[in-house]
């Protein structure tokens, strides 16, 4: 994006993609802490990531502040438009994965650490892995403007959607060996699924990124495997 006669009109849109690189990093943290929390037992880190999430909320209504702001005082057009509005769009998007980790950090004191499985702490934290590397890709690809891997990285979300398939058929086998494993793990199963939309969240953003910077849209038909409507044992 070229520089605009008026410095400080590039300065407003330097602010607003600042605003999205932070989000972007909050994102990242909140996701990574709620699953170390979740795993570890940590209730004072599940409290951080609740606690953090009064930022991102500050946080995206600063961007929507300055955006709305830009297009009522500069009148912005094509690529500098498609930048503001993708990125209420984007903000939006960090600001409900906020709320997801937000979500997994307040069932840590419920699940307990006693209770949990190793091999289904390696398959959730195995997923969190794969969900933070999609979270700290969709930001930074956006910020070297590389539409290309933008590209590529929303379509690995499907790898998110495999790992869920098998967390959640993990889960049920547990619930039915042990009914004293059901709240457990009904917890989890909820982790699961937020872990699961986060990388919703994130192909939103990767989509969004995109078309921000080269104008265009990527196809519809997005690969998606998640198979849990098809897992439940037949009655």
């Amino acid at each position: 994006m070229g520089e605009h006669t008026v410095a400080s009109f590039d300065e407003d849109l330097e602010q607003i993609s600042q605003l999205i690189r932070d989000m972007g990093d909050l994102a990242r943290s909140m996701v990574g802490g709620s699953t170390r929390a979740l795993l570890n037992s940590d209730n004072a880190l599940a409290q951080r990531v609740v606690s953090d999430d009064a930022i991102m909320d500050a946080r995206q209504r600063e961007l929507d502040d300055r955006a709305i702001t830009l297009i009522a005082k500069r009148q912005p057009m094509a690529n500098d438009l498609r930048a503001v509005v993708g990125s209420i769009r984007m903000a939006g998007d960090l600001e409900r994965i906020g709320d997801l980790a937000k979500n997994i950090a307040k069932r840590v004191g419920t699940v307990g650490l006693s209770v949990t499985p190793h091999d289904l702490s390696h398959s959730i934290d195995a997923m969190a892995q794969l969900v933070l590397i999609q979270v700290q890709g969709v930001v930074d690809e956006y910020a070297a403007a590389d539409a290309a891997a933008l590209a590529t990285l929303r379509n690995n979300d499907e790898r998110i959607d495999v790992k869920y398939t098998s967390v959640f058929r993990e889960l049920l086998t547990y619930m039915m060996e042990d009914p004293r494993n059901i709240t457990a793990c009904t917890h989890l199963l909820f982790c699961a699924k937020n872990l699961e939309r986060i990388g919703d969240h994130v192909t939103n953003i990767a989509e969004n990124a995109y078309y921000v910077l080269t104008g265009t849209q990527l196809p519809a038909n997005r690969p998606k495997q998640d198979e849990t409507a098809m897992s439940a044992p037949a009655a």
